[in-house]
């Protein structure tokens, strides 16, 4: 999972895919964190994304970067305790600007059942589950 963290962290935008009914809905995002040995991700509960997530957790992200593309298959649950939200605020402290652990739309993303598959046009892939 560390692999994965520094992936996304280094590349700084991924993309988030999420189904709105029968429709694919894709965003980009760039918060990550590991808190408590688990890799999440941040967004506010009043956005279209969590309402999306809230009733199918099932999601997509891709991220490219020199060449290679990491993309992860999970689902992404919702927490929105204080110190999971903390930890991401700290982790991230761009989104102090926006977010505040207190705020009561504050929440965490927590990747469950991950796929991680890294890819190239150069290497075979690679998958890492956590």
């Amino acid at each position: 999972m560390e692999e994965v963290l520094e992936f996304l962290k280094k590349y700084h935008v991924f993309y988030l895919a999420t189904v709105d009914g029968d429709q694919p809905r894709v965003r980009p995002f760039g918060a990550i964190a590991v808190v408590n040995g688990k890799l999440y991700t941040q967004t506010g509960k009043v956005k279209d994304v969590a309402k999306q997530l809230k009733a199918n957790p099932k999601s997509e992200i891709c991220c490219f970067g020199d060449g290679k593309w990491l993309r992860i298959k999970a689902d992404l649950i919702w927490d929105d305790s204080y110190e999971t939200l903390h930890a991401l605020l700290e982790a991230n402290p761009g989104l102090r600007k926006m977010y505040d652990e207190k705020d009561g739309n504050c929440l965490g993303l927590r990747f469950e059942n991950a796929v991680a598959t890294f890819s190239s046009f150069t290497e075979p892939p690679r998958t890492i589950t956590f």
